[in-house]
């Protein structure tokens, strides 16, 4: 019972370990997104996305310039520097570090910690989205010669993997909003 009790205590610290951890997420991942291999590590979703592929000038071409994640081909980055790959990942990564600001100081001020959560989980569900728009999401069909090949869904790629865990952001992002919420009721 004194577990259960302590467990309960702690709730509202809880909500300030969630507010810190997707802090700490947002402001590394916004950061990444000023380095290169990054910026066209997303140029498959952002070009499949009928919410984001006109920020990019030719987002039909991405397959013919895509580099290895950490490869630095000189005509691959010059075509993502015309295309506006880099441009758009330092707005994205500036405008995710800002919510990742706006939910932790959730902690101090109710009215940021909810535009935080709301923006969190909005940013997630869009995140989502690319499972459904970009074909590098699911494990292609390389032909393999065994009868039970394992590809399409519901077999994620790498790429997959990393979009699927966005429903946990989500959910911390409604969660911290809903915290938020009811301290703004109780004023």
């Amino acid at each position: 019972m004194d577990m259960l009790a302590t467990l309960a205590k702690l709730q509202s610290q809880f909500f300030n370990l969630m507010r810190i951890a997707i802090f700490i997420v947002m402001v590394w991942i916004g950061g990444l997104k000023a380095f290169q291999y990054e910026a066209d590590g997303i140029a498959p979703f952002v070009a499949n996305s009928p919410l984001m592929s006109f920020f990019y000038n030719n987002p039909e071409e991405y397959k013919d310039h895509k580099n290895k994640e950490g490869e630095m081909v000189k005509k691959n980055i010059e075509w993502h520097t015309q295309n506006g790959t880099y441009s758009f990942s330092y707005v994205l990564g500036t405008t995710i570090i800002i919510i990742g600001f706006l939910t932790l100081f959730g902690i101090f001020n109710n009215r940021l910690g909810l535009i935080g959560g709301l923006l969190t989980a909005g940013m997630a569900l869009v995140t989502l989205t690319f499972l459904i728009t970009t074909p590098e999401t699911w494990v292609p069909n390389l032909g393999g010669d065994m009868p039970t090949t394992q590809y399409g869904f519901p077999y994620l790629s790498g790429a997959g993997r990393l979009v699927i865990k966005d429903i946990i952001m989500m959910a911390g992002g409604l969660i911290i909003a809903s915290d938020c919420a009811k301290k703004l009721l109780k004023d």
